[in-house]
Formats: C-alpha cells, sequence, structure tokens
C-alpha cells in the first residue's frame, strides 16, 4: 500500500520543529522504524511529517551529573556500542542485543521506541525498570517525567500531541546494584511474547530491594508489586529462587492474543524469572557456594 498525502518538512533547529508541531496533525520523523510501515498501511494519516534528523542538538550519548543523557537521535546501535552505556547503564547493553534485527538497529531510536510506546518492546521496560527521565518539549515549555509515569496503556503515553521527547537521562548503576534481563520470543530479534528486566542491590550475601519489571504481557511494563519483601541469598536454592518467581508472576494480569493464553504467559515469564534470579545471584555471589540444589 501506499501512504497517504502528508506535508513533509526537515527543519535544522529545535525551536523550528517545536513549532511546526505546534500545529495540528504534525507527527515527528526520527528512525521512522514504526512510523513507516503504519504510514504505508495506512494506519497514520498525519498532515505534516516533521523530520528531525538535521538537528544537530538531539544527537549523542552524554555522562552529565544528572545521569546518562541519550538524545532523540541516538540509535539503537549507538547505544549498544556506546562505552558510556556499557560502564554506567550495564542494563542496557545486556538488553540492546535483544531489541530487533541489525538493520531496524542502524535507523530505530531509544526515543522513539519510548514514544510508541509498544507493550512487547524492550525499552520501555528497560526505562521503567531505571525510572529514568523523560524529556518532553513543546514551542515554549519543557518539563520531565518519570518513566514509570510515562505510560499509561496500550501505545498510550503523557505526550501530548504537541510535544516530543528530545533526550531521556538513565541513572547511572551503582557499584553494589546487580541487573537482569531475558525475554522470550518465536524468533531472536521479534518482539518479545514476554520478557522480564530486574534491578537489584547487593547487601553482604543477600540481593535486596528487587525491582522486577515484566513486560509483553500487559498493556504497558508491569513494575511487579511483589518484591519488597523478597531477597536472593547467596545460598539461595533453585526450588527457593522458583518459589520467589511464582509469587511475582502471580500479580500478572495478562493479555491473551496470537502470542499465548494468559497461563501460559504466566508460567513463560516464572521461567525467566528463575533463570534469571539464578544468573544474577551466580554473577553476585560468585565463589561462594550458590545453592542451586
Amino acid at each position: 500500500m501506499k501512504a497517504p498525502a502528508f506535508a513533509y518538512r526537515r527543519p535544522d533547529e529545535l525551536a523550528e520543529a517545536l513549532s511546526l508541531l505546534a500545529d495540528d496533525g504534525a507527527q515527528v520523523l526520527a528512525g521512522g522504524q514504526s512510523l513507516i510501515a503504519s504510514l504505508n498501511m495506512r494506519l497514520s494519516a498525519p498532515a505534516l511529517l516533521v523530520d528531525i534528523n538535521r538537528i544537530g542538538a538531539l544527537r549523542g550519548i552524554e555522562d552529565r551529573a544528572d545521569g546518562i543523557r541519550i538524545g532523540a537521535l541516538v540509535r539503537h546501535v549507538d547505544v549498544l556500542h556506546s562505552p558510556v552505556i556499557a560502564r554506567q547503564v550495564p542494563l542496557l547493553a545486556m538488553a540492546l542485543p535483544h531489541v530487533a534485527h541489525m538493520a531496524v538497529r542502524n535507523r530505530g531510536t531509544t526515543c522513539g521506541s519510548l514514544a510508541l510506546a509498544d507493550p512487547s518492546a524492550e525499552m520501555p521496560a528497560l526505562a521503567v525498570t531505571l525510572n529514568a527521565k523523560i524529556v518532553l518539549e513543546k514551542q515554549g515549555a519543557r518539563r520531565t517525567v518519570a518513566a514509570r509515569d510515562f505510560f499509561q496503556g496500550l501505545y498510550q503515553t503523557d505526550r501530548q500531541d504537541d510535544e516530543m521527547i528530545t533526550e531521556v537521562i538513565f541513572p547511572r548503576a551503582a557499584d553494589d546494584e546487580v541487573f537482569g534481563f531475558a525475554e522470550l520470543a518465536r524468533r531472536h530479534g521479534d518482539f518479545a511474547t514476554v520478557g522480564i528486566a530486574v534491578r537489584a542491590r547487593r547487601s553482604g550475601d543477600t540481593l535486596e530491594n528487587l525491582d522486577v519489571v515484566i513486560f509483553g504481557s500487559e498493556a504497558t511494563p508491569l513494575l511487579s508489586p511483589a518484591t519488597s519483601a523478597l531477597r536472593i541469598a547467596a545460598d539461595a536454592t533453585a526450588p527457593m529462587l522458583a518459589d520467589m518467581a511464582e509469587a511475582i508472576t502471580a500479580t500478572m494480569e495478562p493479555m491473551e492474543n496470537h502470542q499465548g493464553r494468559a497461563d501460559t504467559k504466566r508460567k513463560q515469564a516464572a521461567v525467566l524469572l528463575r533463570r534469571t534470579f539464578r544468573d544474577m545471584q551466580s554473577r553476585a555471589f560468585a565463589g561462594k557456594g550458590n545453592g542451586h540444589d
């Protein structure tokens, strides 16, 4: 199919782009990996496409006082190969190899994935796990929204039509933090049927303060409410880790679709969690005789 007719502008400055977005029916074009397909299938019909690819201020990964800044034009491949990300935001480095395929990673952007808010995409789940700060700008105004407040429903966010995400700021990983990531997809690079991202703090022989996000199963990434009292001890056995995973996934209310039934997704998430907990335990307490039996 062919895209519907639309006007096209390619500004050189952010101020001009924000001015254009103030018009009804304007939409941002960055990587275009979802938007172009949507246009060609006539699922989207913007009056104006604002191509931001010439705006230098939207590029770059920066190590700043307030965290690690990823601009709106930073591609997935840039994040994947960034030494700053590998050192300061290791959860992103763990997850990026799972994001789509190389051709998509070469064009798709971090901020574009956040704006689309696909429930099966990795980037929204990672942002929620780390509670990244999403910066939104429109003509004459700028605001910051915590990722845990940004995603509001299926492909729905707190972004207004005249706003664009200009950057996202991820917190630096602390020395005592341990991370885990896993997903299940029909083929590598496909959207996840179900996936999980985990952050924990190491305290002595225990991992505590767990943040567990499950994605691909509900309308938005689910930050599990069932983790506040959970701990992963250095000597925790496989059955103990399995019980923890079951307790967390019991809070899920998965959508049933062509990817599977609700109970199937719940079981898949439990298996991913159990394996990820074991991996985190092994990395956090290497040489301490982890209780895997």
